[in-house]
């Protein structure tokens, strides 16, 4: 079992004819996802390296039944991409793309909430997911980690997301799904969305979460945490040093008038009844001991 893909999902990949997005399409085709069709109004009809090329997303969808878009186009274009995803009936949109105006993607979020309920939007400016063994979509380094559970992982933060997977990895622990969220004010997909869906997944016996400072995703993700998951949970908020008002990363990582502070987030979650590493190392020994609890 796994969440939100597999090894049945179909992906199509907008900008697949960029240099990143024909790189990531075939990385990720490489790794045994199904890539089936990409996205490029002024060369439909070509393909790259035998992925066919179609004119719109509504194209690809008919000819393909992709479920799935990967989303790797310049900033100014990735409003209109998600959006023409989701007026096409895409299951979930991978938006990759960093940059994109917190202002655009308030406004692309709430459009497609209100307009396409069945889209989800994981993202924007996220490495993307990968149900290891079975199906890669962004820029996840998934040959490092092991398939077969018990361990599900959601994060804000990419580098993060990677050494999580290696750390698993070395101790001999299996993951089901790895999602990075994405650190920008305005994610398409929350801790919570992630936390609820692996609380679901029988795979997933427990959760790892990467947390940032700035915002207040992860007091929120401590309260659904203490009021509805029986899966044991570890965590690490990275920014502990991250001095007030100055931005760390990303726009979604600034610490403001006292709030989002590592310490902040860290006392929540073990309010919560969380695990909470002090580096992510730490984080990998506390599930591994978790692991043998199971």
């Amino acid at each position: 079992m796994s969440i939100f893909v597999n090894k049945d999902t179909k992906v199509i990949v907008q900008g697949i004819t960029g240099s990143q997005g024909r790189f990531y399409a075939l990385r990720n085709r490489d790794y045994g996802t199904q890539v089936v069709g990409g996205v490029n109004p002024k060369k439909a009809g070509t393909d790259v390296e035998g992925i066919p090329v179609f004119g719109s997303v509504q194209e690809a969808v008919d000819a393909t039944g992709a479920t799935v878009s990967m989303i790797l186009v310049p900033a100014a274009g990735a409003p209109a991409a998600v959006l023409e995803a989701a007026d096409a009936g895409i299951e979930l949109a991978v938006c990759l793309t960093e940059g994109i105006p917190a202002q655009d993607e308030a406004y692309f979020y709430n459009k497609v909430k209100r307009d396409n309920p069945g889209t989800r939007i994981l993202g924007p400016n996220c490495p993307g997911l990968v149900t290891v063994g079975e199906c890669n979509i962004g820029f996840i380094p998934a040959e490092v980690a092991l398939p077969g559970g018990p361990v599900g992982i959601v994060s804000r933060s990419g580098t993060l997301t990677y050494q999580a997977l290696a750390e698993l990895g070395q101790k001999g622990i299996g993951v089901t799904t790895c999602v990075g969220i994405g650190g920008d004010p305005v994610p398409g997909t929350s801790f919570i969305d992630c936390l609820k869906a692996f609380e679901a997944d029988p795979e997933t016996k427990a959760v790892i979460m990467f947390g940032e400072i700035g915002g207040s995703a992860e007091e929120e993700a401590a309260e659904f945490i203490a009021a509805n998951m029986s899966k044991p949970v570890a965590a690490y908020v990275a920014g502990v040093t991250a001095p007030p008002g100055k931005k760390m990363g990303h726009a979604g990582a600034i610490v403001s008038g006292g709030k989002g502070t590592a310490q902040g987030k860290m006392d929540a979650l073990r309010a919560a009844g969380v695990h909470v590493g002090l580096n992510p190392t730490e984080v990998g020994d506390l599930m591994a001991d978790i692991v043998k609890s199971l």
